[in-house]
């Protein structure tokens, strides 16, 4: 019910952007000090446009679609065989006034497992599964203002979690903008759903509650080819009882060639109720190539 309710949300907020108005040409992902396209990935829940020049120069035309793919894997063989994969897609359209964004996050753990009858299989043990999207109306067709829907689900095997979910509504600003950074910024009421899994002592729990939650980008160029890009991220539960969530991503892209770039991710996922043998604390680190289209 969960799973249907947030990809029912996620469908209807993404064909709405579709529906808006004719073609419109799109802005570049960052530009470089030429004014060239220069691809950035965007990140979870991510409302970046572009790093243009300050003096305003007009960019060449871009297409209305843009995206990534990125992937990454870890094969260990010898006394014991296991193997991580991460991938993931980033999808960007552009409307006028509308922006919508897509991410869609994928990490699997394959190991050898044995059955009942001690024969050995290697198959997946745990995945964690992300969707994020969000969608941005520029007030007065600028791009200084918004407002904004977001929704967000992930299924985690490695938490105390089954499934978690939100949706929330509200007012952006891009904050800040220079040559080479930029800091965007939203916040807003929401709707937060939890479902624990079954444990000894206790069955499945489904928690909801309201939320407010506020994001945060900053991006910066570290040269012609560098970028440094930081999210920020809470859905701060109104009852002190109820579980917040707080993430923090840190990633470091380098440009390869004119399509391929290396991508060095840290992220810190923090839930304030979970199991009691559980840690309230997850972080990942993960290097991946992106493929820009």
């Amino acid at each position: 019910m969960i799973r249907s309710f947030t990809f029912i949300t996620f469908y209807l907020l993404s064909v709405g952007v579709y529906a808006k108005g004719s073609m419109a040409q799109a802005e570049s992902i960052y530009v470089t000090n030429q004014s060239t396209a220069l691809f950035s990935q965007a990140s979870p829940a991510d409302i970046i446009t572009s790093l243009e020049k300050a003096n305003k120069v007009k960019q060449p035309p871009s297409p209305m679609f843009s995206g990534s793919a990125e992937l990454g894997l870890l094969y260990k063989t010898g006394n014991t065989k296991s193997g991580d994969m991460k991938t993931g897609i980033d999808l960007r359209w552009k409307n006028g006034a509308w922006l919508s964004l897509l991410n869609i996050d994928l990490l699997l753990k394959k190991a050898d497992v044995s059955d009942e009858n001690n024969n050995t299989h290697f198959k997946t043990t745990d995945k964690k599964s992300t969707i994020t999207s969000q969608t941005n109306y520029s007030i007065n067709n600028q791009e200084k203002n918004y407002i904004y829907g977001n929704i967000w689900f992930e299924e985690n095997d490695f938490s105390s979690f089954i499934n978690q979910n939100s949706i929330s509504t509200g007012w952006g600003r891009h904050w800040y903008k220079t040559t080479d950074a930029s800091l965007w910024g939203d916040i807003g009421p929401g709707y937060k759903r939890d479902l624990f899994k079954a444990t000894d002592t206790a069955p499945e729990q489904t928690d909801v509650s309201w939320i407010i939650q506020a994001q945060a980008v900053y991006i910066r160029k570290l040269g012609e080819h560098v970028e440094l890009k930081q999210f920020l991220s809470a859905k701060q539960a109104l009852k002190a009882s109820d579980n917040s969530i707080y993430k923090a991503v840190t990633t470091l892209t380098t440009k390869l060639i004119s399509t391929l770039q290396l991508k060095f991710t840290f992220s810190l996922d923090y839930n304030s109720e979970v199991e009691l043998d559980k840690k309230n604390l997850d972080s990942q680190t993960a290097v991946t190539l992106v493929y820009s289209f």
